[in-house]
C-alpha cells in the first residue's frame, strides 16, 4: 500500500556511487558531451522533461528553468546501466523509508552553470493517480558541485490549497493506504495560487555520489549557481501494479 507519508518525505542514500563510478560517469558524460552535443542539450534545445498543460515546449522551460540549463533525457547505455545497478544495490536502505517502491524510471543527465537553477514544484504521482506505475519519488546525485549556490531545497506547507484530493473509500482497492491525500495539480510557479502559498524551505548541499530522495508531492527545486557548475543524474522512484 502506498502511503502519503512516502510522497511527502525526504531521505538520503550516502555512498549511492563510490569514487570509482563517479569518476567513470564524469568520463563517460564528459566523452558523450562533445561541443555540439552541450550545445544540442543546452542553449539550443528547444523541449524539456517538464510539461505543462496548456503552455508551449518554450513556456514550460521559461517557468522551470528560466536561466536554462543542459538537460539530456536520455544518457547512453553505459551509464544508464551503471546507476540502474547502484539502484538495485541501494534497494534495502531505500525499502525502509519508501516501501512501496519497485523501480527506478530511466535516468536523465543535467549541469546548472552560473545563474541556473530550476524552480520549486511538484512532480506528481502521475496525470492519473488511479493508474500505474506511480511516481513515489524523485533522486538525484551529484557527480560534480558547484564551488559555491546551487544547493538542492524542498519546501514544506500547510496550506490546504495545496490538497485536492483525499481518497476515503476504497482507498485500498487502488492501492492506497487509506485516508490517501493526492496534491493538486498545476503546483508550479505557471500557477498564481502555487506562487503565493507560504511555504518554508529548507536546503541542503550534499556530498557528491549521495542519492537524495524527495516525495513526488514534495515542492523541490535549486538554488542559483554562483561559481561553477553543477552536474547531476535524477530519475523518478515508482510503484508498479501488483501481480494478482
Amino acid at each position: 500500500m502506498i502511503h502519503v507519508a512516502e510522497t511527502v518525505t525526504v531521505g538520503s542514500i550516502e555512498d549511492f556511487l563510490n569514487p570509482e563510478e563517479r569518476a567513470r560517469l564524469a568520463a563517460m558524460m564528459n566523452t558523450f558531451l562533445t561541443e555540439e552535443n552541450r550545445a544540442h542539450f543546452g542553449t539550443q534545445r528547444a523541449t524539456s522533461i517538464h510539461e505543462i498543460p496548456g503552455h508551449s515546449h518554450e513556456q514550460a522551460m521559461a517557468v522551470y528553468e528560466p536561466a536554462g540549463r543542459v538537460e539530456v533525457p536520455k544518457i547512453p547505455d553505459e551509464p544508464e546501466h551503471l546507476l540502474q545497478h547502484a539502484f538495485d544495490r541501494a534497494r534495502p536502505a531505500l525499502s525502509r523509508v519508501m516501501p512501496s517502491i519497485t523501480a527506478c524510471r530511466p535516468w536523465t543527465y543535467v549541469e546548472y552553470g552560473p545563474g541556473q537553477h530550476i524552480t520549486g514544484h511538484l512532480d506528481g504521482i502521475a496525470p492519473d493517480p488511479l493508474a500505474w506505475p506511480r511516481q513515489i519519488a524523485g533522486v538525484s546525485v551529484v557527480i560534480h558541485a558547484a564551488e559555491a549556490g546551487g544547493a538542492f531545497y524542498v519546501e514544506s506547507a500547510s496550506s490546504d490549497r495545496l490538497w485536492d484530493t483525499r481518497l476515503d473509500h476504497d482507498a485500498q482497492g487502488h492501492g492506497y493506504a487509506d485516508g490517501m491525500w493526492l496534491a493538486h495539480d498545476g503546483a508550479d510557479h505557471s500557477a498564481d495560487w502555487y506562487a503565493a502559498m507560504p511555504r518554508t524551505r529548507w536546503s541542503v548541499s550534499p556530498a557528491v555520489g549521495t542519492a537524495l530522495l524527495y516525495g513526488s508531492q514534495l515542492t523541490h527545486g535549486t538554488e542559483p549557481v554562483t561559481r561553477g557548475r553543477v552536474a547531476k543524474f535524477i530519475s523518478w522512484l515508482i510503484a508498479e501494479k501488483p501481480e494478482g
